[in-house]
């Protein structure tokens, strides 16, 4: 049974999107002078730094992120009073854009800010409505992970003013743990109840951040405990009093914040597992068809439906099929395409020892990869980006919850660099043979190269540069970079080859499992059996991987359907443009705007196809808009 919750905007938001939606972008005028068009955009990217420089400060948590130490002790207020506060915030924002600025008088790059900056504002307000549709706790990215890895990765002790900042928010975890009690309490009163399956894996990675000192008396200094005490010990010239004092006030602060607050939520998740189904998929959400489909039209940032989503999926993995079975053939493999299946999946020449040994070699051939790829980005890049990428071993504590491999973006102020995350606790769910795609997509030339571009924009807003996220462009990007490789010659290896398509084949399937769990209403087992039979994955890469779908409905579909369309605009543009056409360009024009949705992504490519051609001129890859 469904029933739709009682959610209203509040008066302030409603206002504001009332006068938002009063004020349309002004009707086509004569084209502005030179001047006034160079002053009026100027202003107008003021305007758009100062709005992103107001939300940055009532957001701690991502100043932090961004390499800045605003309100550097505290943690993000996690209430739904400050989510609609923010909308409220954004709404008021464009109708103030729409009041003091002339579309018509701004340059291309700025119309394209004002464009971004509406969308984004409308998509959120569109959201709204579904601000309750997740599960603030899951095993893949939550509140009972972020505070160790946000502590040990983000939160840099330069002094020991740096260090107080560390222990204040020791501190504030106690408070913001009750935040996130009583969003999940939100959700359990309209029936939004993570599946049965997620409690024991949220539940031992939150067991496990209250393990060793100061929690027990004996053994190990905990996670938390272990990076501050090697922190504090990196400050230079302070005493060993000043050091004991900070040490001790963070072993304090842990007692009687950090460990209440853990405790507190691990009685409330085993009471809530008791009464948490089997039953999977946003289709038994409140209003969860609309909220799906709506969930996928913003992570594709296209009009496709879930069944044509579904059928596309279907169609790539045949596709994707054919080609393996082409490799099989090329190796001289003696069977069906299961059967090499099951030599992938079994075969030791293709996994690396369990030891620490086999662990450190596995990260310096991912090193070695991407230190091989930067040398020949010339081939296809014109803009590099100066931020550097590590690779690092995901943290033990919530490597049972962790993805396969994941991204964490640099600093933008160069005192973090890109982080290439593996995950190492199961050597046998890492073969060697997907290691070249996985390095291409997370650090060079996919995730990070795509990201640190964007971050080192020069003559863009920051809302661009540092915020806007479109996962259909991120991830389609990361998906088509695992691609670009082997048009360059590399993959030498067959049986890495082999690899990148089953990275590939992995993202199809995707497209039909995340459809199939909550649009046709699939039960997790035939997600788990679809992927077992169609994939070389392990089957505990199937489980982890389609445990990952249900808590973030739609997100897995963004891979294919932005490699899809980039590959799509590339041949468009070749067909068009004939011996004109420039890898290096088209790279330029995809990177150097930043992240955008799908449709502006063609819009820039099609009047750079045009402007190559000589019949329209414009003032540079981002031509000119007109609403």
């Amino acid at each position: 049974m469904s029933f739709t919750p009682k959610i209203s905007l509040p008066l302030c938001i409603l206002g504001a999107l009332a006068l938002s939606t009063a004020l349309a972008a002004p009707p086509e005028k004569k084209p502005a002078a030179p001047d006034q068009v160079a002053a009026e955009s100027k202003r107008a990217n003021e305007f758009f730094d100062q709005k992103f420089d107001e939300y940055v400060t009532r957001h701690p948590q991502f100043a932090s992120q961004l390499g800045l130490k605003i309100g550097y002790d505290k943690w993000e207020d996690l209430s739904d009073a400050s989510t609609a506060q923010d909308l409220a915030a954004s709404l008021e924002n464009l109708a103030e854009l729409k009041r003091k600025f002339d579309f018509n008088a701004l340059d291309p790059q700025t119309q394209l800010s004002w464009r971004l900056f509406e969308q984004d504002v409308e998509r959120n307000a569109a959201g709204f409505r579904y601000r309750f549709h997740n599960y603030p706790v899951n095993q893949m990215h939550a509140w009972h992970t972020m505070v160790p890895t946000f502590l040990m990765n983000i939160h840099r002790v330069d002094t020991v003013s740096d260090a107080e900042a560390y222990i204040a928010r020791l501190k504030g975890v106690a408070a913001q743990g009750d935040q996130v009690i009583a969003n999940l309490e939100k959700r359990a009163a309209i029936g939004i109840v993570a599946p049965k399956f997620v409690f024991p894996l949220v539940l031992d990675a939150s067991r496990k951040v209250i393990q060793g000192r100061p929690f027990t008396e004996s053994g190990e200094d905990s996670t938390i405990m272990a990076d501050f005490t090697k922190k504090v010990g990196a400050l230079k010239e302070i005493d060993d009093a000043i050091r004991k004092r900070l040490l001790d006030k963070a072993k304090q602060a842990l007692l009687t914040s950090v460990q209440p607050a853990y405790r507190k939520l691990i009685a409330w998740l085993e009471q809530q597992e008791k009464t948490a189904t089997d039953d999977v998929g946003a289709w038994r959400f409140p209003d969860g068809r609309a909220f799906y489909e709506y969930a996928l039209q913003r992570t594709t940032t296209t009009d496709m439906t879930a069944d044509e989503i579904h059928d596309l999926g279907l169609e790539e993995v045949a596709r994707i099929h054919g080609e393996m079975r082409q490799i099989m053939r090329k190796v001289g493999f003696k069977g069906d395409l299961q059967a090499f299946f099951k030599f992938m999946r079994t075969d030791k020449q293709f996994y690396l020892p369990d030891t620490d040994a086999g662990k450190a070699d596995y990260l310096a051939r991912a090193t070695k990869i991407i230190d091989t790829m930067k040398g020949r980005l010339d081939e296809v890049f014109a803009t590099k980006p100066k931020a550097d990428v590590v690779v690092k071993a995901v943290e033990t504590f919530r490597e049972k919850s962790a993805g396969k491999a994941f991204y964490q973006q640099p600093a933008p102020d160069g005192s973090r660099p890109g982080m290439f995350y593996v995950n190492l606790a199961d050597m046998k769910s890492t073969p060697t043979y997907e290691l070249e795609g996985l390095a291409y997509h997370e650090g060079i030339p996919g995730h990070h190269m795509q990201i640190a571009i964007a971050q080192e924009l020069q003559g863009v807003p920051k809302f661009r540069r540092l915020g806007s996220t479109y996962t259909a462009f991120t991830e389609g990007w990361g998906l088509y970079t695992e691609l670009l490789p082997k048009e360059m010659g590399l993959y030498q290896d067959p049986y890495s080859d082999f690899g990148r398509l089953a990275l590939e084949l992995w993202r199809a399937a995707r497209l039909v499992v995340d459809t199939g769990l909550h649009h046709k209403q699939w039960p997790r087992q035939q997600a788990i059996d679809y992927l077992v039979k169609n994939t070389p994955n392990a089957e505990g890469d199937c489980v982890e991987a389609i445990n990952r779908y249900i808590v973030a409905p739609s997100q897995a579909t963004a891979y294919k359907i932005g490699m899809i369309k980039i590959l799509e605009l590339r041949e468009k543009a070749k067909q068009a443009l004939g011996a004109k056409f420039d890898l290096r360009q088209f790279h330029d024009v995809v990177l150097t705007n930043g992240p955008v949705p799908l449709d502006v992504l063609e819009e820039l490519v099609d009047r750079w196809v045009k402007e190559k051609q000589g019949r329209r001129r414009s003032g540079g890859a981002a031509a000119r808009f007109s609403d």
